[in-house]
């Protein structure tokens, strides 16, 4: 790293001598009308950067070696410019003979814009920042623990961070925004899974993809990009916080489907709150009963829309206070259909709390009390320094590298959009919602062997489960292929992970998909 510091130096202070010379050079030759000015001598190539470490874990009865390397590999155009530096962060398990066996596993987060900070130093990595459990984490210092739930035992593990996250950036011509869409990002992310797969000898290892909340939905297309592009066939896909179909947690005025959808979930948080006035014992059975009641009464409410009588909503009103508990003059107020941000803002109002939507088991102080909607996450507020503190710490001090980078945990879009337009979705003459559910059909179809794996939080208020049961029970794939999918629950939120019990029960899922998958 000195080394390279030290040269970026003596460049500068060339170029700072050799330039004024060719300024007056360019000043004194004598211009011609039309003539276009010079263009400016391209700059040095940009080089990638890596820093290998050793280090050991003790995961179960095993001591585990391993090699994190810290690192930036190059992507480039069809004409063969460079065009950005991915970072990412591997870890490789160092006693393995043969590293063509290995299954190897790529993993990162959503929002879009995200990096990988959160799946990378909350879930499987060897390094886990320690967090209070549905409550507030208090400031540095932070604390560091080795990570019982890693997957180094059964996996090597590699945290990509999308181009203008973390430490990645476009270089050259190129700009981060050129990589801020849904089709831009699979593209470039495919590049470096197969960059980092031919270097590393990979082939013919298994291959997961691990995803967490728009990390599904990058999952989808990436993995049928992958497979129908660069012929690089997964084994399994590992949904974490799925949505695949983004019209079912939208609430579009005049549509109805994301208010069923979200029923359970409000169900499970009323639960966990003990705002429920018969508040059940067994939750399970009290959220089945949910799920019924969503796809049927409730259903047909919504249904009927402006044409359901006074004496109907006041009935189906009732009945959704004892699922939610918010008040019936609430709910008829509402037209029976609350948003996600006006249930964290009522449902417990009057203790002055702000419910979570990440994970509805948190709460924060209300400060608006008088206001319609939440203007906060209480989980997102929860653990966000802590994450962001302790890697920052972590990578330079343990992994050496990025000592003088600024790593940025979500893009700065700065007034630039996402890019929602993606190939391949076929909605016919008008557009329809972002949605990647046929690139997961045409990947499973292609690779009937292909498994997926979701991971549900009954907490989770930003991608609720089930809307992640109603997009699989309506992908229409064949009974042979469909049964090659299937759901695991956690009794946490979006980021199940942050809690101990959940984590082990993740780990526990993942490991046992990881070797049903590569031995198939």
């Amino acid at each position: 790293m000195i080394r390279v510091k030290d040269l970026s130096v003596l460049l500068v202070l060339t170029l700072a001598v050799s330039t004024p010379g060719l300024r007056v050079g360019a000043q004194e030759k004598e211009s011609k009308p039309g003539e276009k000015a010079a263009e400016a001598p391209p700059g040095p190539p940009p080089k990638e950067e890596s820093s290998v470490t050793d280090h050991t874990i003790k995961i179960g009865s095993q001591t585990i070696p391993y090699k994190a390397t810290a690192a930036t590999i190059l992507i480039k155009n069809e004409k063969d410019e460079p065009t950005a530096l991915i970072y990412s962060t591997a870890y490789t398990r160092s006693d393995v003979k043969d590293m063509s066996q290995r299954p190897i596993s790529f993993l990162y987060n959503g929002g879009p814009g995200s990096s990988s900070v959160w799946l990378h130093m909350g879930s499987v990595g060897p390094r886990r920042v320690m967090t209070i459990n549905a409550d507030v984490t208090p400031p540095a210092p932070y604390k560091l623990m080795d990570n019982p739930g890693c997957l180094l035992d059964k996996s090597d593990l590699v945290f990509p961070d999308p181009v203008g996250t973390g430490f990645s950036h476009a270089v050259g011509k190129a700009q981060d925004k050129d990589f801020w869409g849904v089709d831009q990002d699979v593209k470039s992310l495919a590049q470096f899974i197969a960059t980092y797969i031919s270097r590393n000898n990979c082939w013919n290892s298994p291959k997961f993809l691990i995803g967490e909340s728009y990390g599904t939905f990058r999952n989808a297309a990436l993995g049928n990009y992958l497979q129908n592009h660069d012929n690089l066939y997964l084994n399994g896909i590992v949904m974490v916080s799925s949505v695949l179909d983004l019209g079912t947690i939208s609430f579009y005025p005049g549509q109805d489907l994301a208010y069923i959808l979200y029923l359970p979930s409000y169900a499970a948080t009323a639960w966990f709150h003990k705002t429920l006035k018969d508040r059940p014992e067994n939750l399970n059975a009290f959220l089945d009963e949910a799920r019924k009641f969503a796809r049927g009464e409730y259903a047909d409410a919504l249904m009927k829309g402006d044409e359901l009588s006074k004496a109907e909503k006041a009935e189906i009103a009732k009945k959704v206070a004892r699922f939610t508990g918010l008040s019936e003059d609430y709910l008829e107020k509402a037209n029976l259909r609350v948003r996600l941000f006006q249930f964290m803002q009522e449902l417990q109002r009057n203790r002055g709390l702000t419910t979570g939507r990440l994970d509805a088991r948190f709460a924060g102080p209300t400060y608006n009390l008088i206001g319609e909607a939440a203007d906060y996450d209480p989980q997102e507020t929860a653990i966000s320094g802590a994450f962001v503190g302790a890697f920052n710490t972590y990578i330079r001090e343990e992994l050496k590298f990025g000592q003088e980078k600024k790593y940025k945990p979500a893009a700065d879009f700065d007034g630039n959009h996402w890019d929602w337009k993606h190939e391949g979705s076929d909605f016919g003459f008008f557009p329809g919602s972002p949605s990647v559910v046929l690139d997961l059909v045409q990947a499973m179809v292609s690779n009937p062997r292909l498994k997926v794996e979701v991971e549900d939080g009954i907490y989770d208020l930003a991608t609720p489960f089930m809307e992640a049961e109603y997009t699989v029970d309506h992908m229409g794939l064949p009974e042979n292929i469909r049964k090659n999918i299937w759901h695991q629950y956690y009794e946490a939120g979006h980021m199940m992970y942050l809690h101990d019990e959940d984590l082990a029960k993740l780990k526990k899922n993942v490991a046992k998909f990881i070797d049903t998958a590569s031995k198939q």
